[in-house]
């Protein structure tokens, strides 16, 4: 409960505690150190926060840098690629009129009725 603390340890604690301030005391320090205690774990909880939120935001700073930097890159890439002359390919070459021949469909309508 108390770390390291064990129980003889607490109760001399209280019994000296009562001793000290008095039965009519005790209640008030009691509930100012709980007062005390409650602030100081909601000034931690926020603190955390807090902190995990500014490391969120470095995370989100970085991968925006990433994202510019790769953005650059590809349109850096597209500038080089659409300033360079293209040859004629294969593909934009005008095509010679070939016979070639294809196949019929007489030589496989036999091919698809089976009795």
């Amino acid at each position: 409960m108390f770390g390291s603390i064990g129980g003889y340890e607490v109760v001399f604690i209280l019994a000296l505690a009562l001793l000290l301030f008095g039965p009519r005391k005790l209640p008030e320090i009691g509930r100012t150190l709980a007062r005390t205690l409650s602030e100081f774990r909601k000034a931690t909880h926020e603190f955390r926060s807090g902190l995990e939120q500014e490391i969120e935001v470095e995370k989100m700073k970085e991968a925006r840098e990433t994202l510019d930097s790769t953005a650059q890159d590809v349109n850096s890439t597209v500038e080089n690629l659409a300033s360079v002359p293209r040859e004629p390919s294969g593909a934009d070459r005008p095509e010679k009129a070939t016979d070639t021949p294809s196949s019929s469909p007489s030589s496989h309508a036999g091919q698809h009725r089976r009795t």
